[in-house]
């Protein structure tokens, strides 16, 4: 498979790294049976391409006391590019958004909101989503069990 002028060299290190980016560089040139020194210079093309954005740990969110998740979709009454920037970067900067996607459709914004429990959901719609200009609507949906979460494309 070639897939954006990757090989399966490529993807496979790729597929490696979504299932654990903790490997080493030595690790994968083991289970790809390349040289070290193979995997070091693909691993930083894939990095200079923009393929691989960054490297993070997943966390578990119940055991940081995040256990409470929304799916917020948000309606704005004025749809000029500065209304829509503003709403976006404003947003952005707020530490319970874990993602801001623009839709198509009946809303303008679905966002993924993290918090403690429904108090402090309350409180982060009340005193920072809510005081946002140009909202009409916000419509919220809460997360009651979670049958599938993954970070991997798949490839």
């Amino acid at each position: 498979m070639v897939l954006n002028n990757l090989d399966q060299t490529d993807i496979d290190i790729l597929k490696l790294l979504q299932k654990d980016a903790s490997l080493t560089n030595k690790e994968i040139c083991y289970k790809l049976n390349k040289s070290i020194g193979t995997i070091h210079q693909r691993i930083q093309r894939l990095k200079d391409e923009g393929f691989i954005l960054r490297t993070v740990a997943i966390l578990n969110r119940k055991k940081l006391n995040t256990s409470l998740i929304a799916f917020s979709q948000v309606l704005l009454n004025d749809h000029t590019a500065d209304t829509l920037n503003t709403f976006e970067r404003e947003v952005a900067k707020f530490p319970e958004v874990m993602e801001c996607f623009q839709m198509t459709g009946t809303f303008d914004f679905l966002l993924r909101i993290a918090t403690s429990d429904m108090d402090a959901y309350h409180a982060f719609y009340r005193n920072k989503l809510a005081t946002l200009p140009n909202i009409t609507t916000v419509q919220s949906f809460f997360v009651l069990s979670e049958t599938k979460s993954i970070t991997a494309y798949p490839l």
